[in-house]
């Protein structure tokens, strides 16, 4: 028998080397996913023509978490980035079955923010861009943990916080109501006249503040009446929709009657003061805003896809739902957040307010992160669908067939996720590390002049 240095025969070596790029092929399959979906079962590409069978595989196969969190899985996170970013741009620029004709249209890039709850640590300048004091006295460096939260917890309005974040998904609703409305004014239509002239149509994604509050990024376009493909009305201009954004946030507000200690008490829900509106313009410049205060459309939309994906770190909320109020106390949060959460799980236990359990961990925020009108652009479906139907197509012309001539049969079943020991989330890790470098080197020359 030959064997080699290290005492193990060559036909064990052979088979250790064969069942690691068995293992490195599969990883590489999910693009380096660090949380893989597996799949066991078979898959059976039959000639239509000749009964014949040109492909047969059986066994387990990985398949990405699609997680858009970056501190659960990099490699996911990554995808869903990209996958928001031809979202966003191809409403601002058109392309993905998006007319170009958007980039002509009025469109703004407009910031909602939450009230104030209570006075927080912050890094404050004055005008002349001279730093001040925080409120409490200290200058804050920006590493600071206590930057957003709360200076005295004890006058801080937890309840208020929680109960905003957990309606600010029926505050946009209505904002964009309002919104209708004071365009149709500003436009001298009436209100019901409103659709056979226009359509509304937007992009928005939350991000979390340094205070656990969300804010939304929009970007907001006016179309013809039948969406991206139908010209906007001669009559609207980017001025005229500032000032019905500016309008309608200075003036939506969410009623609400809540059963709260046993009373039913009467609630209000506003926007806060802080209002940012900027208008869009082609996309030529390098920057994210231009000296004349204007947004391009390619940095805008990393801008906004970055945010989607990024949602919280990990020291701001946990990944996953809060099973049980003794669990908050072992939550590796800071004080202010773990308050916040705390507030969110005592507050869902009224029967008005139950949801704020199941989103306990998100800080009472319970809408998606990335939600978009339905004619803005294309859908997360489409471009996921286009990207299997590409996969698959290679796959074929790989065996010398096309999706026309061959019967295709897939039967699998989850039987868990995850890697099976450290050295197979190494190599996951080392893909996904060099998929990422070479993006990096991409973007890079696509910038150079």
């Amino acid at each position: 028998m030959i064997t080699e240095h290290d005492g193990s025969s060559l036909a064990t070596r052979i088979t250790r080397h064969l069942n690691m790029s068995h293992v490195r092929d599969r990883v590489t399959a999910t693009g380096g996913c660090l949380q893989p979906v597996h799949l066991s079962g078979y898959r059976v590409v039959t000639d239509r023509a000749t009964g014949r069978t040109l492909d047969h595989h059986a066994g387990t196969v990985y398949a990405p978490c699609g997680n858009r969190r970056e501190s659960v899985c990099p490699a996911c996170s990554d995808r869903y980035a990209a996958d928001a970013f031809h979202l966003i741009r191809a409403g601002m620029t058109g392309g993905k079955t998006i007319p170009e004709i958007v980039a002509d249209k009025p469109r703004l890039f407009v910031t909602l923010t939450a009230p104030s709850f209570g006075a927080v640590h912050g890094r404050r300048t004055s005008r002349t861009g001279r730093r001040i004091p925080c409120g409490c006295g200290e200058y804050h460096h920006e590493a600071d943990p206590r930057v957003g939260t709360a200076i005295d917890p004890e006058s801080y309005d937890y309840r208020g916080a929680v109960l905003w974040q957990g309606h600010t998904g029926d505050l946009w609703h209505r904002f964009t109501i309002r919104l209708r409305r004071e365009i149709a004014r500003a436009a001298g239509l009436k209100v019901s006249e409103f659709a056979d002239h226009a359509r509304l149509s937007y992009a928005k994604v939350a991000e979390y503040q340094k205070r656990g509050l969300i804010h939304f990024h929009a970007v907001i376009r006016l179309d013809g009446p039948e969406g991206a493909h139908d010209p906007a009305p001669a009559w609207v201009d980017s001025t005229l929709m500032e000032h019905a954004v500016r309008a309608a946030a200075e003036t939506t507000c969410v009623s609400r009657e809540l059963l709260l200690d046993g009373e039913t008490t009467g609630h209000v829900f506003t926007w806060g003061q802080q209002i940012d509106i900027r208008p869009i313009r082609p996309a030529h410049a390098a920057q994210i805003e231009g000296d004349d205060g204007e947004i391009s459309d390619r940095a805008l939309a990393g801008y906004i896809a970055k945010y989607a994906t990024k949602g919280t770190s990990t020291s701001e909320v946990p990944d996953r739902p809060i099973r049980s109020e003794r669990a908050i106390e072992h939550l590796d949060v800071l004080p202010h957040h773990r308050r916040m959460i705390a507030t969110a799980w005592e507050l869902g236990a009224s029967e008005d307010l139950a949801f704020l359990r199941k989103w306990a961990h998100m800080l009472g925020f319970r809408g998606h992160f990335l939600t978009k009108s339905q004619r803005y652009s294309v859908t997360f479906t489409t471009l996921r669908s286009d990207r299997r139907a590409h996969q698959q197509i290679a796959t074929l012309e790989a065996l010398g067939a096309s999706p026309d001539s061959v019967t295709v049969v897939n039967h699998w079943n989850y039987t868990g996720n995850g890697h099976n020991n450290p050295e197979e989330r190494e190599i996951a890790e080392a893909i996904y590390e060099g998929k990422r470098l070479q993006r990096k080197e991409k973007l890079a020359k696509e910038s150079q002049p």
